[in-house]
């Protein structure tokens, strides 16, 4: 009599506890040889506010390395919020001052522009020195880090197989540092 006491109070809570779960999905055993799940990327924003003429360059830009990369993703800022990558215009050459990897200022330098050279594929460059590149010259137009190197012809905005994997490898979960702890906003910063 004990026993089947025992027994039925457990088949009613089993009974209450499978109707509780009632479509909602367990998570099963991962089989062997599966990969494990995919990390989220890293989320840099970017305030292209101060590109000027060079704004939908800048878009494309990160929009090619969305694209080309899966552990970083580049998004514009929201209004308000401090970006990682701050993108300017200004009349000099082209240039990146990456502070830690994935933040840092662009510049897209007029002087560039006017001799000629593509402002996608100078945009994706200069976000590339930002995700951890350094410039690769000479080289040719299918090295996006090669820069103006390939000369004014070379319209090419995307990095190639080894430029996306030493990115992926930057951003990778196992080499990903701590995220900078947010600081105020100052006047003129």
């Amino acid at each position: 009599m004990h026993v089947r006491t025992l027994t039925g109070g457990l088949t009613a809570t089993l009974l209450t506890s499978l109707s509780l779960l009632g479509g909602q999905a367990l998570a099963a055993e991962p089989s062997e040889g599966s990969a494990p799940p995919a990390a989220a990327a890293r989320v840099l924003t970017y305030d292209a506010s101060g590109a000027a003429e060079f704004r939908s360059a800048v878009d494309r830009g990160a929009a090619i390395w969305n694209e080309s990369v899966a552990n970083v993703e580049l998004r514009p800022a929201a209004s308000g919020q401090r970006a990682n990558i701050r993108v300017l215009a200004d009349n000099g050459w082209p240039r990146a001052l990456p502070g830690s990897l994935g933040n840092g200022t662009v510049y897209i330098g007029r002087q560039a522009v006017n001799q000629g050279y593509n402002t996608v594929r100078i945009s994706s460059h200069e976000l590339g020195h930002i995700l951890g590149l350094p410039d690769r010259k000479p080289g040719p137009c299918s090295s996006l880090m090669s820069g103006s190197s390939a000369g004014v012809p070379c319209t090419n905005p995307y990095p190639n197989t080894a430029e996306k994997a030493e990115v992926e490898g930057n951003f990778s979960a196992t080499s990903r540092a701590p995220e900078p702890a947010p600081r105020p906003v100052l006047a003129g910063d």
